[in-house]
């Protein structure tokens, strides 16, 4: 197919559809994509989320000093 068989190809849907039926078509097309992208992410979300946690996470206290510095922190950190 040369260039000028995918312009004529392409004037004959033009006319055939309409500009705004296109439109309408790609934008369709355009939100479907999107919306399966999204619900690709979400599934991949909580998996993330608790490795985030977990390399975040706080070690226990290994005394009772340190488990007492810990809450006055959290307290002091809390005060507006």
């Amino acid at each position: 197919m040369s260039i000028w068989h995918l312009i004529l190809l392409l004037l004959v849907v033009v006319v055939v559809f309409g500009t705004g039926k296109l439109r309408n078509i790609g934008s369709d097309l355009g939100s479907a994509i999107r919306e399966f992208k999204k619900g690709l992410g979400e599934h991949e979300e909580p998996r993330r989320d608790a490795e985030r946690d977990r390399l975040h996470a706080e070690p226990p206290p290994t005394d009772t000093a340190e488990a007492a510095r810990r809450e006055q922190e959290r307290e002091r950190d809390s005060k507006p």
